[in-house]
């Protein structure tokens, strides 16, 4: 546990030690603001609760979040010190949850920077708050499934633009797993339980659970095995670039 927190210090410390995570996290409250009160209307709605503004949640984490995990592996492959630090007293395990959960850390900073819009919706109506919080509960989980798959993702290559190119896409995949444009392609020669078991991998259908205020252990499961399951194929491939 030590070497883990010596490690996620190390790596949050490192994210606002250059401006690019200053610029990040505007660019991510920015668009957050133009896709809640411009294109979900907000105002116009007329409602007091946030659900234009965790809906575009998953849309804009396909983007933002890769840009965070591209970093974690290619970055340390391209520059060689993934090998200074495999030789380091620290395990592949170790190396994998100190990173990832400094990257969550991150993610999770940034999405807490858009309380503001928690406490308008509080000052023009009477939501319910604990759906809100149930919702934020529900994004930071999703964004930690994006962000273990993009760092498995990343230690595959040295490229860190070919590192957010895969992660976009596999995320993508990921997000669509439940409509019909995916299933369709398995629909005609699948049986129904591998259809049926590719429409629960949809990280909208368990987001959307959990935004709506229901928190069910479920869904809780689900994104602790994508994470959990990514984060174990990320020691895998460091153990074998150690073999190497």
């Amino acid at each position: 546990m030590n070497m883990i927190s010596a490690l996620f210090r190390r790596e949050l410390k490192s994210y606002f030690a250059t401006p690019v995570a200053y610029v990040f996290i505007v660019i991510f409250l920015m668009l957050m603001g133009a896709f809640t009160f411009y294109i979900g209307g907000f105002y116009e709605r007329g409602q007091a609760d946030l659900r234009p503004f965790f809906d575009f949640h998953p849309w804009l984490y396909l983007f933002l979040i890769p840009a965070i995990a591209m970093r974690l592996w290619a970055e340390e492959r391209k520059s060689g010190t993934i090998e200074l630090l495999l030789t380091l007293p620290v395990s592949p395990l170790q190396a994998v949850i100190g990173k990832f959960l400094a990257a969550w850390a991150f993610a999770g900073i940034a999405l807490a920077l858009t309380f503001p819009i928690w406490i308008t919706v509080n000052y023009l109506g009477e939501p319910d708050n604990g759906a809100i919080l149930a919702a934020y509960f529900g994004s930071l989980l999703m964004a930690g499934g994006f962000l273990a798959i993009g760092s498995c993702l990343s230690a595959l290559t040295r490229n860190q633009v070919i590192a957010f190119v895969i992660t976009v896409v596999a995320c993508f995949g990921f997000l669509l797993a439940g409509f019909p444009m995916v299933l369709d392609a398995f629909s005609g020669w699948a049986p129904q339980i591998i259809v049926d078991g590719i429409a629960s991998l949809s990280f909208l259908t368990h987001f959307a659970d959990i935004s709506r205020g229901v928190i069910e252990l479920t869904d809780i499961v689900y994104f602790a095995l994508v994470i959990g399951t990514f984060l174990f194929a990320n020691m895998i491939v460091l153990q074998w670039r150690r073999a190497d």
